[in-house]
């Protein structure tokens, strides 16, 4: 089995990216979602379990890890660095997402030929079940903590709201990976930008006509399933799959058959 081969590519605004290589097959492209990294989230074990059948490739989106950051952001400029990162892979490449790394992947897909399969799991798209205003005000409130410098409230404020109790975010404050978390607190608003309100967007998914599938957890909230169930509906040729037992932090050991039978 082969090792993780690093490198780095300059995407079209010069920005650093950090990327990992690893396998043989054909190339799939894994997209992060928020507070995720390679270094931090479920992609490199995800990864090990795919490297066997495919070229498998995780990266840190801008401003995490080891890529660099350009300000001002635009969600314009992480759909060139995945856009890129295809390139890098050859040209084609199936790409798999996480929750708001679905919705990066989703404009990417309707931007790029080279994804020629796509599949995400639980884009919160929470604006579709009727949380518009709370989408709204999350939004601002992230944007003044970051504006104030306050890395560590703007933190809380996103574990907060994806459903992690107050105590247990007040015990993460003091434990060693707080810090590293902070650093990345200025990639929430990337990722809040990039679901644009929380609603799914219909007209970019329509023009979306690669195989897809939609994936959810079984023992997710009825919320985000329902958010999946439908972004499956608004793709043309989507199928949609619920794991049994499973949460949005999916495990992927339960994932990975899924994604070998998909892109198989």
């Amino acid at each position: 089995m082969s090792t993780f081969a690093s490198s780095t590519f300059n995407s079209h605004d010069g920005t650093v990216i950090a990327y990992e290589r690893a396998g043989s097959g054909p190339p799939v492209v894994l997209v992060d979602g928020a507070m995720c990294f390679r270094g931090a989230g479920p992609m490199t074990p995800l990864a090990e379990r795919l490297r066997d059948r495919f070229t498998v490739y995780t990266y840190d989106r801008r401003g995490r890890g080891g890529s660099s950051d350009t300000l001002p952001y635009a969600a314009e400029r992480e759909v060139e660095d995945l856009r890129a990162l295809i390139a890098e892979a050859g040209g084609e490449a199936y790409v798999y997402a996480i929750s708001s790394g679905g919705a990066l992947a989703l404009r990417t897909a309707a931007a790029e030929p080279g994804i020629t399969k796509l599949a995400i799991y639980e884009v919160p798209y929470m604006a579709e079940v009727g949380e518009e205003t709370e989408a709204k005000e999350y939004g601002e409130r992230l944007l003044e903590l970051l504006a104030a410098g306050q890395r560590g409230d703007a933190v809380a404020l996103f574990m907060s709201r994806v459903g992690i109790p107050a105590q247990i975010i007040d015990g993460m404050r003091s434990g060693p990976g707080w810090a590293g978390m902070e650093a990345i607190a200025p990639t929430l608003a990337y990722d809040d930008a990039v679901l644009d309100g929380g609603a799914i967007p219909r007209a970019l998914a329509a023009r979306i006509t690669i195989p897809a599938l939609v994936i959810a957890g079984g023992a997710s909230p009825d919320r985000l399933q329902a958010a999946a169930q439908a972004t499956a509906d608004a793709l043309p040729t989507a199928q949609f799959r619920v794991l049994d037992g499973q949460t949005h932090d999916v495990h992927p050991d339960a994932l990975a058959p899924t994604l070998h039978e998909f892109f198989n």
